[in-house]
């Protein structure tokens, strides 16, 4: 378990059910953000999984209440443009393990849906959600574009018309309206949601895994080129003005002013 420098804790909590893993995210400081620490926990993971033949299926939820406030701006400090890569190859990893990879992955959304959060559950085969979840994309609030593939996986959901307005626009989503829009796959009752998620993650880890593995495959095609060309633009991004002045708001809690520089 990694800690902040105040102790507080940050870990992926897994519990094994059959054939099924469970990972709950616990970062309670943040609301669950997505920090470093945390990604290549997952990835450590998810690569693990990758070569357990006895994991039909990765259930992803969130503790306390809420899935993921997003990533973690407490952390964020990148000062160069092979830094800002280096920080996303990790999850570029965790996401190519998770969309492309041989094992099943559900996610199992309370609360908050938000930034990387979002990206997180995209990522993931099934979304199932409480009826009372909310998602929302506002990285441009921040100075930074959407990633860690979402600008992939997101279109496939929802088409490229209403990805363009989530990604652009940054306004919230109710879950009855991501249902209806394709983002949720299924809602349960808040409180019902991880034992909807545990039972599909229970039918698909009785499907013949070859198959579901080359399927899983054959779907993600494109993501290589998409993730390569995230990791380039948001390196940049990182590093502009505008991403200052969108970090600085936030802490703030104000409007940010963004000059385009």
């Amino acid at each position: 378990m990694a800690e902040l420098a105040d102790g507080a804790p940050m870990r992926v909590i897994e519990e094994r059910d059959g054939a099924v893993l469970l990972l709950t995210i616990d970062y309670p400081a943040r609301r669950n953000a997505l920090a470093p620490a945390l990604r290549q926990q997952m990835l450590r993971i998810m690569d693990r999984v990758e070569g357990d033949p006895e994991i039909r299926a990765v259930v992803v939820t969130g503790a306390g209440g809420t899935f993921c406030s997003g990533g973690d701006l407490s952390g964020m400090d990148v000062r160069s443009p092979l830094q800002g890569r280096e920080r996303l190859r990790a999850a570029h990893e965790m996401i190519r393990l998770m969309v492309a990879g041989s094992t099943p992955v559900i996610a199992a959304v309370e609360g908050w849906c938000a930034g990387a959060g979002l990206s997180l559950a995209c990522a993931c085969d099934t979304v199932v959600a409480a009826a009372d979840a909310n998602f929302i994309a506002a990285f441009g609030k921040v100075g930074l574009m959407a990633d860690l593939g979402l600008a992939y996986t997101l279109p496939l959901r929802v088409g490229h018309a209403r990805a363009r307005e989530i990604l652009l626009y940054g306004e919230p989503i109710a879950a009855e309206e991501a249902a209806r829009i394709g983002l949720v796959d299924q809602l349960a009752p808040r409180g019902a949601v991880l034992d909807a998620a545990m039972a599909r993650a229970r039918i698909v880890a009785a499907q013949a895994p070859t198959a579901v593995a080359l399927t899983k495959q054959m779907l993600a095609e494109g993501l290589d080129a998409a993730l390569n060309q995230e990791r380039h633009y948001q390196s940049l991004l990182f590093l502009t003005q505008d991403h200052v002045e969108g970090k600085a708001a936030f802490f703030g809690k104000r409007p940010p002013s963004f000059k385009g520089e």
